[in-house]
């Protein structure tokens, strides 16, 4: 019989109500026997610890609405955090209709989180990272029939597209009257134009 000033003393084990703290022996180290004799039912044991990484719906939703907001705003991660974070929310919305045990919860993330990659990811990479074609915007490049003949670094106005330009030579080369320039480029409202090959 241990007992009561021992330091490992349990009140079911011995009886006396008069301890300190319902589970005052739990706070020192004790032998295995006593620790898994159940004298306590707030006791810590092994077997309390299997809940301890089960997240509620919301903390899924949560984290996967940061992770899609890390992807979109600030991280450039090809898309494997949006995906990764819509695994966390259709987690979250699992968790949310049926009560899923946390290991369970943590198997259906991973799941869908590689599933996802493997199948969508270079699909959707691929959408929106696609090169778009360029768009010739404005003059450059066009050709210009000049009505007058333009010397080395001399200009005039001419109609382009509807509207009036200021049209300047921008070769070493004088363009005759009549003859087509090439636009190479735009500065500002002037079109710098180079004789036509």
């Amino acid at each position: 019989m241990i007992r009561e000033d021992h330091p490992v003393f349990c009140p079911k084990l011995a009886g006396p109500a008069d301890i300190v703290g319902k589970c005052a022996a739990f706070a020192v180290l004790q032998p295995p026997r006593l620790y898994n004799s159940g004298c306590c039912s707030d006791a810590p044991s092994a077997q309390s610890n299997t809940e301890d990484f089960r997240m509620t719906w919301w903390g899924w939703i949560i984290a996967g609405a940061i992770l899609l907001g890390a992807e979109l705003a600030f991280v450039s991660a090809q898309f494997y955090l949006v995906l990764i974070g819509s695994a966390a929310i259709l987690v979250g919305l699992a968790t949310l209709v049926l009560p899923l045990a946390g290991w369970l919860q943590w198997a259906l993330f991973a799941v869908l989180a590689i599933v996802s990659m493997v199948t969508f990811r270079n699909r959707l990479y691929q959408k929106f990272t696609r090169t778009m074609p360029s768009v010739g915007t404005g003059p450059a490049g066009g050709v210009i029939t000049l009505q007058v003949s333009l010397g080395a670094g001399e200009s005039c106005q001419a109609e382009y597209g509807g509207t009036f330009w200021t049209v300047r030579n921008d070769s070493d080369t004088p363009i005759p009257s009549g003859s087509r320039a090439h636009i190479a480029r735009v500065q500002d409202l002037t079109l710098l134009v180079r004789p036509e090959k």
